[in-house]
Order: C-alpha cells, then structure tokens, then sequence
C-alpha cells in the first residue's frame, strides 16, 4: 500500500489471517462414496459409521447413543436427551460421553442435498491413555458434568476426519494409518474448548466415569430389578449423590433411564423379532401387561400393536 509516495507498512490487524473454514463439503463427498443410499453403515476402520438420509424425519427416532463424536457434513439434526435439547449442523459438532437414550429428527435434508454424518465411536480407555500425553501437568477440574457438549466444528478435526475416510479407498491404510488418524482426531478434540470436559471421560474418579459405569450395570442388567441403592453402592457413592450426578450427566434419574432402555428393548424386539407385545413386555421386565402397554403408549406415541404396524409399513431406515 502507498501512501503519498510511500509503502506503508500494512496495519497489525491486516497481518492476521481469517479463520479457516472447515471443508465439510469434501468431508460429504467422502461420506457419500460410502453411504450410497439412505441408512447408517458400518465401515472398515473400527468405530466409524456413516450415515446418509435424504428426507427430514416428520418424528423423532429413538435409539441409544454410544460414547461417540458426530460431525454433519451437509444437514442438520436434532437430538433430545431427557429434558434437553440439542442442534447441531455442519457448523457445531456433538459429543456423547456415556450410552445415552436419545429421541433423533433430521431437521434438513432432500434428494440433492442429502443430510450427510460420521460418528467415531469413544474408547474411554482411549481417551485416558491420550489425557496423560495432552495433559502431562493434569487436567484441571470442571464442574460441569453434562454428558453430552455441542461446539463449533474444529477445522483440523473435519480435515482428520476426511483422511480417516481417505484411508478406506487405500489398500492398507485403513489398518496401518487409520488408527494413527483416530489418535490425531481425539487429540485434536482433548484440545479444542470442550477437551477438558471430553478428558473426564477417561477418569476413574470422575462424575461421568462413575455415572458410566452406573450405566454399563443398567444395560447388563435392564430387564432385573433396580436399586438405587444398589447402583449407588456399585460407584461408590451416597444414594443423594449419585441421583444428583446420575440426572446432571444423562437429564433423567436412573428409574427413568431404566424404563427407556426397558421401552427401547421391547420395540426392538417385537421390530426384529417379531415378538408380540405382551411377550416382549415380560422380557425386558413388566410384570404387568397393561403397564406396559400404557407406558409404551406415553412414550412412543401409540399402543405397541398399532406403533408396530407403523413401523413396518415405513421403508425409511433409522439412522
């Protein structure tokens, strides 16, 4: 720049560069190549899926959500854990940090721009070993215990992720390189604004631990008996604690957890194995038949027959 007759030397502010934009729109080349059509796929390299949709979801679908990170590279969603809700697109990426029940609506999606995802499942065992190389001085405590974070998507992570998908096309770099990419991608994500927050995953002592192993009991063990009491005891702490951090990481109590987990089993089963309800309603642990029928109507919306019926005759996949 000359200014009468002189360079002048450019402004400080000139000087620093904007801040990168993730190139998602390659990301969702990637995952196209390899979710051909609507559904959620299991790929080559351990822990990654894809998925695709091409048209909005008018209802939420409810599945469980494993300790994993999402990253949309063309779409949005909504996703309801408990009381809370969360949106995110191909600007924000979310993180589950415990085996979640969640009610999920694809909110943008279409034939030409179909929404597009990759979700890298969490090895809290993983995590720990990267938390000492991150944190070598220790992780500094957090007083948020929420199970699930949402953030602005981190740039190096959607460009690690487009190599780790990269490495599926190359003879031996899913097994040699992919892991290598895995380990840059949960490093990446141990840095960025909710890495403290992911890093408690990893930790024995630490609220989410704790409530995960809670957690694990529940899934073992859904159809049986529940004690707070006993689940309390199981993580080493009082019953008035553990129900505080129990509902503060997952936005449910352990009994209501339960009986989601107890709702979700029953339509999978009476789905894809072709289990009537009142059989379906004794394997995951009512004694009574028409509780169950009531409470499954509360929560899906219809009686088990009639939500059944429904389900069949829809030829959308859940994703």
């Amino acid at each position: 720049m000359r200014i009468n007759g002189k360079t002048a030397s450019p402004r400080r502010e000139d000087k620093i560069a904007a801040p990168k934009e993730p190139d998602t729109a390659q990301l969702a080349r990637c995952i196209a190549a390899y979710a051909p059509h609507d559904g959620s796929f299991e790929l080559r390299i351990p822990g990654l899926h894809a998925s695709r949709s091409s048209r909005t979801n008018t209802e939420c679908v409810h599945a469980i959500r494993l300790p994993s990170l999402c990253i949309i590279a063309q779409g949005a969603k909504t996703v309801i854990v408990g009381e809370e809700v969360y949106e995110y697109d191909a600007s924000r990426m979310i993180v589950f940090s415990v085996a979640l029940p969640v009610a999920a609506q694809i909110t943008q999606a279409s034939y030409s721009e179909p929404y597009l995802a990759l979700r890298l499942d969490l090895d809290p065992r993983k995590i720990a070993e990267l938390v000492l190389k991150v944190y070598p001085r220790g992780v500094p405590p957090v007083q948020e215990r929420s199970a699930v974070y949402v953030s602005r998507v981190d740039v190096s992570i959607v460009n690690a992720a487009t190599r780790l998908m990269e490495c599926l096309a190359q003879p031996g770099d899913a097994e040699l390189l992919a892991p290598l990419v895995v380990d840059e991608i949960l490093i990446r994500l141990l840095r960025s604004p909710i890495g403290l927050r992911v890093a408690q995953m990893g930790f024995a002592e630490s609220s989410v631990h704790r409530v995960a192993k809670a957690i694990s009991w529940l899934h073992a063990n859904f159809s049986q008996p529940m004690k707070v009491e006993h689940l309390a005891g199981l993580v080493h702490m009082s019953v008035s604690s553990f129900h505080e951090h129990f509902k503060s990481v997952t936005s449910m109590s352990p009994l209501h957890y339960q009986k989601v987990l107890r709702l979700q089993e029953a339509r999978r089963l009476m789905l894809s194995a072709i289990m009537d309800a009142g059989t379906a309603g004794q394997r995951v642990g009512y004694l009574s038949a028409s509780q169950f029928s009531r409470e499954y109507s509360r929560f899906f919306g219809s009686a088990p027959t009639k939500d059944i019926a429904r389900l069949r005759n829809d030829s959308r996949p859940w994703v």
